[in-house]
């Protein structure tokens, strides 16, 4: 990997950090200002909702315009954003602070893009590991941490924190990142053409529209398993915030172990393609699984498998996606996957949330069993079409 591709990734890294920062600490911050619990939620909606419209957007007038000045407004878009959400004394201030970041929240399928544009495609598989394992990895291991020692503080300095790492992100871009785009799509004869459209269109493309139907039906059934996650860890199965701190650095851990190493031994002996069916199995068969025994160590073993398995899902998506797409159309292509990902995300939790009832914490393991059924036929859904979305073999 040349030295634009570790550029890229430390600016994802940074990027990742000022959104994983703010996981712990967004729905407490949200009751600071007096909001109810369905007041609270829609803090997560209005920004996956407003990502599923830009994203696409961003994506397409990136392939036009180049990488990099799309990649700084969606940068500055969160600085600003998570400032304002750290120094505000008014709710409304703060919906719009997170509509802000979620309408110029491009930052992620642009640094696939950029991924994408130089990196051949037989080595895309590792590349988009390594890219997962930086970002994702390790900005779920210490982005929970930093995000603890700002509550140090206080809420609101979370976000300041965030702000400050989209800032670092912003600097590195803007003085050692090159533009990447090789070859620029043409200009759409209407200027207002920006991509909307496609996230309708998206869905015909060639081998791109099934792998953005199965990727938010991953994202969807995976948002269910999130919501009950940390409640049933905590109240069936009796510990404590500490320890839940504990469970995502061990997924962290595993994450970039597996997509670091795991990735380049599986692909050099396995298809692309097997590889993300086998993946998506042993996710839905880890959901059903969890709740069967409620104990802890149990619970701790199938964490491990699913952990490593469940981090192969997105880097075979990515490339699956980045080796059908054309050159010129990478960043609108892999622009529409986040939008689409980026919605399953308001989906989930409120599906999850019609069949818990508070009241009684053993409903908690029912979005665990409703997960991994629904996964498992989504599995079964990427079997039957596989033909539509497998990649030419020369390219594989």
């Amino acid at each position: 990997m040349g030295r634009t591709f570790w550029i890229t990734a430390l600016i994802a890294l940074a990027n990742a950090l000022s959104f994983t920062i703010l996981i712990p600490i967004l729905y407490l911050y949200g009751k600071q200002f007096g909001l109810t619990d369905f007041q609270t939620s829609l803090l997560f909606s209005i920004y996956a909702v407003s990502q599923f419209v830009s994203t696409p957007v961003i994506g397409k007038i990136s392939d036009r315009v180049g990488r990099k000045p799309l990649l700084l407004i969606s940068l500055a878009g969160t600085v600003i954003a998570n400032f304002l959400a750290g120094t505000t004394s008014t709710a409304a201030v703060l919906f719009f602070a997170r509509f802000l970041d979620g309408i110029t929240g491009g930052n992620v399928s642009v640094t696939q893009a950029v991924v994408s544009d130089i990196v051949e495609p037989q080595n895309r598989a590792k590349a988009f590991g390594i890219y997962s394992a930086i970002t994702f990895g390790l900005g779920f291991i210490l982005g929970p941490a930093l995000s603890f020692l700002a509550q140090k503080v206080s809420l609101g300095a979370g976000f300041l924190t965030s702000s400050g790492f989209a800032l670092v992100a912003l600097i590195i871009a803007t003085l050692f990142l090159p533009e990447t785009l090789k070859t620029k799509a043409k200009a759409p004869e209407n200027i207002f053409d920006l991509g909307l459209g496609n996230l309708v269109r998206g869905l015909t493309l060639p081998k791109i529209g099934i792998l953005l139907i199965i990727n938010f039906l991953i994202g969807t059934t995976f948002t269910i398993f999130t919501f009950a996650f940390q409640p049933y860890f905590i109240h069936i199965l009796g510990q404590n915030s500490q320890s839940l701190t504990l469970m995502f650095v061990m997924f962290g851990i595993l994450a970039v172990t597996m997509q670091t190493k795991g990735i380049p031994f599986l692909t050099a002996r396995f298809g692309l393609v097997k590889i993300f069916l086998a993946a998506i199995l042993v996710r839905s068969l880890s959901f059903m699984m969890m709740p069967v025994v409620p104990s802890f160590y149990y619970f701790i073993a199938v964490s491990v498998v699913f952990s490593l398995f469940n981090s192969l899902v997105q880097p075979m998506v990515i490339t699956l996606i980045s080796l059908n797409a054309k050159p010129e159309n990478q960043g609108t292509a892999l622009g529409l996957n986040a939008s689409y990902l980026n919605v399953s995300n308001a989906f989930g939790p409120i599906i999850a949330g019609l069949i818990i009832d508070q009241s009684d914490p053993h409903t908690y393991v029912y979005p665990l069993y409703l997960a991994g059924v629904l996964t498992f036929a989504v599995f079964l859904f990427a079997i039957v079409k596989r033909d539509k979305y497998t990649p030419s073999p020369f390219l594989v």
